[in-house]
């Protein structure tokens, strides 16, 4: 059914789209890498801290609400530290599991 010119056509064809992929795609310099890893440990602190101080803000409202002062204060601070390390490990994950899905691709 195809001949086998059409046949060295279309794999000349497939190695010249190859080649225009890999020249289309950008080289990933190390600096970009350090970026990175900042941009990530930023939003871990970032993460961190939110969460604390929207414990603080909630357990504040309440014991101001409720006159009790430092009990609903220290609850919630202790969840938000909870909330916000929990938060933080779920962006590791993700963090680890882009990496490893990247590093398959680089080995097939």
């Amino acid at each position: 059914m195809v001949s086998e010119a059409d046949r060295a056509r279309l794999e000349a064809l497939d190695k010249r789209i190859a080649a225009a992929k890999e020249a289309a795609e950008p080289k990933r310099s190390p600096r970009q890498d350090s970026h990175s890893q900042a941009q990530l440990a930023w939003r871990m602190v970032i993460e961190l801290v939110a969460g604390l101080a929207i414990g603080f803000g909630i357990g504040y409202g309440l014991d101001t609400l409720l006159g009790t002062m430092p009990v609903f204060l220290v609850l919630f601070i202790f969840a938000g530290l909870a909330a916000g390390v929990k938060t933080m490990l779920r962006s590791a994950r993700e963090v680890q599991e882009k990496a490893e899905t990247s590093a398959r691709q680089g080995e097939d």
